[in-house]
């Protein structure tokens, strides 16, 4: 599910409360791609991607945990002390600049104004609108999740571990939902691989360009261009995928690292920000398939 497709494209037509949808595992694994799939001969690395700009509302600091402000993109972890059930992870992203949330409660597309004074930790949802696709009735938390935002008056937000999470209260200050932030802004940029599968990499070409909002990779296997997309989720913290990964053809000297490179991208799952500018991406068994360095190099 990537989050920057859905926020103004899809047409909105109705009040909220409405139905509950089918109940899908939100933990069921990514399929992996077969190596080098879809490849394009005229890849090429784009010089447009040379300067990625994060976006602001997207991204939180220790200063704003200390303001109370409320931005960015929350995955829906709980409703009334219930694990949320969609036939996709329910989120929602809040875009302060409109004073808007946009988001998914695991069946329809939702859409509402909302309003927050830090002061008192006050906050408010109006204006609710939404889709009306028909849903099963049995299992899902959508309607649960609707009310939830049409019942909350009070938030609290805090940091646990690696993590932020948002809790709304209703008038009665009784939790209704819970929510954890989620933000793959640290993917943005210019990458150099330093190690696939714990070999460390001495190839000086072998870079990676990460665009988050436009989901889209570009790099340099050290030979060949290479091209792909990029899907971020609510399933898990920091849960992305790479797909449709595409390379030039270009014969090289060794070309048994390039595979090992698409091989890690396919299968890498989650992102993990490490120190002095690195990154780790991670496979279904928690293991390192790629580390990346944070390079100014173009």
């Amino acid at each position: 599910m990537k989050i920057t497709n859905i926020h103004i494209s899809l047409i909105l037509l109705a009040m909220l409360p409405f139905g509950a949808c089918n109940t899908v595992d939100r933990t069921a694994q990514k399929s992996k791609g077969s190596v080098g799939k879809d490849v394009q001969k005229e890849a090429v690395l784009p010089t447009d991607r040379e300067k990625i700009v994060k976006p602001v509302s997207a991204v939180y600091t220790s200063e704003d945990l200390a303001k109370g402000i409320v931005k960015g993109d929350w995955a829906i972890e709980t409703v009334n002390g219930i694990k949320t059930i969609g036939e996709i992870a329910p989120f929602i992203k809040f875009v302060p600049d409109q004073k808007r949330v946009y988001g998914n409660n695991g069946c329809n597309v939702i859409n509402a104004t909302y309003n927050y004074n830090p002061a008192d930790s006050t906050i408010d949802f109006s204006n609710f609108l939404s889709t009306m696709r028909a849903c099963d009735t049995e299992g899902i938390t959508d309607t649960e999740i609707n009310m939830a935002l049409a019942d909350a008056k009070y938030y609290t937000w805090r940091l646990n571990e690696d993590h932020y999470y948002l809790t709304l209260y209703n008038e009665d200050r009784t939790p209704v939902m819970e929510l954890m932030h989620q933000n793959f802004q640290f993917l943005n940029g210019t990458w150099l691989v330093k190690e696939i599968d714990g070999l460390p990499m001495n190839v000086p070409n072998m870079k990676l360009v990460i665009d988050v909002d436009e989901g889209k990779l570009h790099g340099n296997t050290g030979c060949n261009i290479i091209n792909g997309k990029l899907d971020t989720d609510m399933d898990a913290a920091n849960s992305i995928s790479f797909q449709s990964i595409g390379m030039t053809r270009k014969a090289c000297p060794d070309a048994n690292y390039e595979t090992q490179l698409v091989m890690a991208l396919e299968e890498a799952m989650r992102a993990k920000p490490l120190k002095e500018g690195r990154v780790a991406l991670i496979d279904s068994q928690e293991k390192v398939v790629l580390l990346l360095e944070r390079t100014s190099d173009k």
